[in-house]
């Protein structure tokens, strides 16, 4: 793939790991568009932006077709939600699939077949920990992210003979604002004063990741030293699945 220039879009991209993936490839000289929902938190990030609900099939085709094509599309967008599984409610259940499922299927039905006709193209979809192992009282993000790995493998088999791939990165907790609410919810419930201690500690370097690790291994998927990796999971975790 040409490097710099590339028109790149980042679902769920104006805010956390999305905002520090879109930064990234705009310092490497690319052309980045940020997908959301939230119209202050698109305009405050300050790229080309479309807003639109992932989860809305025929929103997201509309947008995307009312775009330029995209060489590289990162399918970031997504969230958590714990509850046990036994008591937890079908629309709980059913919102966790469609946020880190099924919007992940649909951005990738709207946006790869651009790239099989141009026969070059990126997609990546952040995926998790939760991708290759469970997490107590959160099942079902963790069969979605189950699924978004199977979903990518199963993708990048079909675009094998394209000149596109399909990669997933699975990072593991990482520092953002979304986490940070997480935490702020667990100490208020608890009254613990460890809480981010202990989700450190899951890590076993100790410590949470950090944004700009995710966004480096999206860089490097995007590039010509990565053109034959397809179908993959890169694990930014600091060896808690080891």
């Amino acid at each position: 793939m040409a490097q710099q220039g590339r028109r790149v879009l980042v679902t769920g991209g104006s805010s956390g790991i999305g905002l520090a993936i879109a930064r990234a490839f705009r310092d490497a000289g690319e052309q980045v568009c940020v997908a959301g929902r939230d119209p202050a938190k698109l305009e405050a990030s300050g790229f080309e932006r479309l807003q639109v609900d992932v989860c809305d099939e025929a929103a997201l085709d509309a947008a995307i077709a009312s775009a330029p094509p995209f060489d590289i599309v990162i399918a970031n967008a997504g969230g958590a939600a714990t509850a046990p599984l036994m008591k937890m409610a079908r629309a709980d259940w059913d919102r966790m699939l469609a946020l880190n499922l099924t919007s992940v299927w649909l951005t990738a039905r709207a946006t790869v077949p651009a790239m099989i006709r141009e026969g070059q193209g990126r997609f990546i979809a952040i995926g998790s920990t939760a991708s290759v192992k469970g997490y107590a009282y959160a099942g079902a993000y963790a069969a979605a992210k189950h699924g978004v790995l199977g979903m990518i493998r199963s993708l990048a088999l079909e675009l094998a003979k394209t000149g596109a791939t399909a990669n997933a990165i699975c990072p593991g907790y990482t520092d953002t604002p979304m986490l940070r609410a997480a935490m702020d919810g667990v100490a208020a419930k608890t009254g613990r004063g460890d809480v981010e201690a202990s989700f450190a500690a899951i890590n076993p370097m100790g410590r949470l990741i950090a944004p700009h690790e995710v966004a480096a291994a999206a860089l490097w998927l995007a590039s010509d030293a990565a053109a034959s990796v397809n179908g993959q999971a890169i694990l930014i975790d600091g060896g808690e699945t080891a």
